[in-house]
This record gives C-alpha cells, structure tokens and sequence, in this order.
C-alpha cells in the first residue's frame, strides 16, 4: 500500500505569528493603526482583546481605589486601567496600579516596573488570565505586590517575592480576613476584604461577559 502525501500550498499556509516588542506596540498605538487601542493590551507579546466590564467589576475596583486612597501618603498616585511598561513583551492595563511619583509625572510616559509598587486585577470571568498571563508578567517586572481580587471565590489572592519564575509568596484572604498594604517596605494599614467585593447577591446573579 502506497502512502499519500498531502501537500499545503504556500498561499494556504496559515500566516506566520508575529510577537511585537513593547517599543513596536508602543509605535503601532502612536501610529493610530488600531482602530479601538482602548480595548487590547499587549501580553507575552501578543495584542489580546481586554474583557468587557461588569457592574461588579466597576464596582469592586473603585472600592479597592477608595480603600487603597486613604492609605496611600505624599510620593505615590494610582492610576486605574491604564498601561504599565514591563519590557521586553507586555504591557498590560491592570485595574488598579499604584505608583511612585505624582499623576504629573506620567503625562508624557508610561511607568515601569521600577515605579510600580501594587498591581490589582478584578476578576470574574478574567480570573485564568489574571492567574495565569498577567501573573506571570508581573513577576518578570518585579512588581514587588500584585493582587486578585476574585469576585468568583470572593477573596482576595496577594502574590510577593517576585522572580523570573513567578512569585514566590501567596496567601488567600477570604471574606472576613483583612488584605496588609505594604508599600516600599512599609505597612500603611489593612483593608478589609468585604470592603471591596460586591455584595453576595450581586456576585451571585452575575452574567454574560465580564473581567
């Protein structure tokens, strides 16, 4: 019996993948070519489309940037869904990101790994990527805190000892516990899970899309 060998034109090959640097997404966003650049982030190297928000997540992360605003002193500003710099393939738009510096000192850059201090992504159906993608890049760039607040289990993950590998350190504060804020190797206060989840009932009725 004779084997049949199938071969794929060129024309039909599926296209090759390219993964952009964070310089070239940076020029592509400059040169207006998306259509919609408020709507994707670059992970891995990859522009990724950026989840539809639900009214629990609007609501758990203005509650986390209220909590988060009351503790935080002179030298640091927040900054909520807009882009961080993590060379050489992400740049991610976290939900809430505290840096160092004032809101001014961002008007003509994006910040680094070296100003960031807390990263925080909300999550509800996001929570694989947040796990995942997002978590990974987070500890290449050092970013010395990140947490998930996940409205899916209703507690709060926090990450530390971030590395090449990922982050060394977790802990899981469900409702009822309280989350330490530790900045630049300060502890600025505590902030209650409960005080930035949506209430039960919402979370629990919660559909369609959502981040």
């Amino acid at each position: 019996m004779s084997t049949i060998t199938t071969m794929i034109p060129d024309q039909v090959r599926p296209p090759s993948v390219h993964r952009f640097t964070v310089d070239e997404y940076e020029r592509i966003i400059l040169a207006g070519v998306l259509k919609d650049p408020g709507r994707v982030e670059l992970l891995n190297g990859y522009v990724v489309d950026k989840m539809a928000k639900t009214p629990q997540h609007g609501y758990s992360t203005r509650k986390a940037l209220d909590a988060l605003a009351s503790l935080i002193g002179p030298g640091l500003t927040w900054r909520s869904e807009q882009p961080v710099r993590i060379p050489d393939y992400d740049e991610p738009e976290p939900d809430v990101a505290i840096v160092r510096g004032s809101t001014e000192d961002y008007a003509f850059r994006v910040p680094g790994p070296a100003d960031v201090e807390l990263l925080i992504e909300v999550s509800l159906t996001s929570l694989d990527q947040d796990r995942s993608e997002k978590r990974r890049a987070y500890a290449r760039g050092r970013v010395p805190f990140y947490w998930i607040v996940n409205v899916v289990h209703r507690q709060v993950e926090f990450f530390t000892d971030p590395g090449p590998d990922g982050y060394g350190t977790s802990e899981v504060y469900p409702e009822g516990q309280s989350v330490p804020v530790v900045i630049g190797g300060l502890s600025l206060g505590e902030i209650a899970v409960n005080e930035i989840l949506p209430p039960p009932l919402a979370a629990s009725t919660a559909g369609g899309n959502g981040a």
